[in-house]
């Protein structure tokens, strides 16, 4: 099953980060945070993604010619001109870098990337949210309804530390993860192709008109995942993240 994961989005609120580089490409411990979504769904089995660039989107080609070239050991024949490598970790993947405008809506993205992704069930994702959900469970889950589109709602992240009083007396502190109350679009997206024909063009933005025309006409389904998601929007997710990193056991990490 093809990947489709939107990367071309400018980040504004994480221009400390984003002013030289694309948003996906925001490092958590030393790696892209597309990377850790793309081994997430690599664990899976999943190994053909296609990637919708847009704002800096030369910056993630060049990330992955390079990828390829300089993981390992390198040799160049400065004779013939040829360089080799061998030795380090190549993943089987192969991955597809569309163009799909600066200024491109995420429905337009998504509409620029049809001629890419067949006529099958695919997903789709964003560039930059993390998570540890079932990949597997979910597309179980989409094949179950027979309807056109599968998103995974989550339980937003808290943005405080929860309190439980004793009258003036705090009897309870923690930086709770994530609230249980309410629940949100986490953006791990199964979709038919037919959901092509709801989106208008490159103004039209996904989660608007496409997504509330097909849950009025009941060809939206919520797959409920209850356990680690975060959405890397500003510096403070980005700080929590690598956080989790450096302590040795980031939730997402479903991989080896």
């Amino acid at each position: 099953m093809k990947v489709a994961i939107l990367a071309g989005g400018r980040g504004s609120r994480l221009a400390e980060e984003t002013g030289v580089r694309p948003k996906p490409m925001v490092e958590i411990g030393g790696r892209p945070i597309l990377w850790h979504i793309m081994r997430h769904y690599h664990h899976y089995g999943h190994r053909d993604f296609v990637i919708a660039l847009g704002y800096l989107g030369d910056y993630i080609k060049k990330y992955f010619v390079d990828y390829c070239e300089l993981d390992g050991n390198l040799t160049v024949d400065f004779g013939s001109g040829t360089v080799s490598g061998e030795g380090g970790t190549k993943p089987d993947w192969t991955v597809s870098m569309v163009e799909t405008g600066t200024w491109t809506n995420t429905g337009g993205r998504i509409k620029r990337l049809q001629p890419y992704m067949g006529d099958r069930t695919f997903m789709l994702t964003w560039g930059d949210g993390v998570s540890d959900i079932d990949l597997d469970d979910l597309v179980k889950f989409h094949r179950s309804h027979g309807k056109l589109a599968t998103l995974t709602a989550v339980h937003p992240p808290a943005r405080f530390g929860h309190l439980e009083l004793d009258g003036d007396r705090v009897a309870e502190f923690s930086e709770k993860p994530q609230t249980q109350e309410g629940w949100i679009n986490g953006a791990f997206f199964v979709l038919e192709p037919a959901v092509f024909d709801y989106i208008e063009g490159d103004r039209t933005q996904f989660e608007k008109e496409p997504l509330e025309r097909l849950a009025a006409e009941g060809q939206l389904m919520a797959y409920r995942h209850t356990s680690y998601w975060q959405c890397m929007d500003t510096i403070r997710d980005k700080v929590g993240l690598e956080r989790l990193w450096k302590a040795g056991e980031p939730p997402w990490r479903v991989w080896e």
